[in-house]
């Protein structure tokens, strides 16, 4: 389910069939795709997820998009369990320029709503999938993660070779049968602990971007 004409309009153009759209009172469907649903007053509040719902949500078709054979740049995220967080490292992902974003088996739904909501859109461009580590193995990339204590600084890696940034679980980090390569760190002063999981991927997902730039 997508909600708002910005995200639906960002399916439609990326190729998604949209196979309903339900419209509030005073809303407007977007364009003529699927079949329109016109929603009688305070509906569309009791079926959205959303406290204050857009005023049209859209049923749209999965898609599989392909994930490269040999990838240059990708993200792995090992059985991340917060939507918001998950929405928000495909985003980055996006922007970063990264190939696909690989899930481990236990991780949160891509199509959750809010994953929809926090991905801001990206989720209809990138490729998306589940993959053992063994599959991720396969890939040849150099499986990278981030450390809060141990690992090389971050901007002392070379990561212009084919990388796999890999983040972890919010409370438990990384499964045991993680095949993880090379640990990064991203110093940090005062006394937080750690950064947030998608927080810290937006510093790694962009220091790849600045080195293959400057490569």
């Amino acid at each position: 389910m997508v909600e708002g004409p910005s995200l639906i309009a960002q399916a439609i153009d990326a190729g998604w069939e949209v196979i309903a759209q339900y419209v509030a009172p005073h809303g407007e469907p977007v364009g003529s795709s699927g079949t329109i649903h016109h929603l009688g007053p305070n509906v569309i509040e009791r079926v959205a997820s959303t406290t204050t719902p857009q005023p049209v949500l859209a049923e749209v078709a999965m898609r599989d998009l392909p994930v490269p054979e040999r990838p240059s740049f990708v993200v792995v995220v090992d059985q991340l369990s917060d939507p918001g967080n998950a929405g928000t490292i495909i985003r980055c992902a996006e922007a970063a320029g990264a190939e696909a974003v690989l899930l481990t088996p236990g991780s949160v739904d891509v199509y959750n709503p809010k994953v929809v909501r926090a991905s801001a859109g990206s989720l209809f461009r990138v490729p998306l999938a589940t993959m053992t580590w063994a599959q991720i193995g396969m890939l040849g990339a150099a499986t990278t993660a981030t450390s809060s204590h141990h690992g090389e600084v971050y901007t002392d890696v070379d990561l212009t070779v084919p990388v796999a940034i890999v983040l972890g679980n919010e409370a438990h980090g990384l499964s045991p049968d993680a095949a993880v390569q090379r640990w990064v760190t991203i110093p940090q002063q005062g006394q937080a602990e750690s950064l947030n999981v998608a927080m810290a991927g937006a510093v790694l997902l962009f220091e790849v971007a600045r080195q293959r730039r400057r490569r």
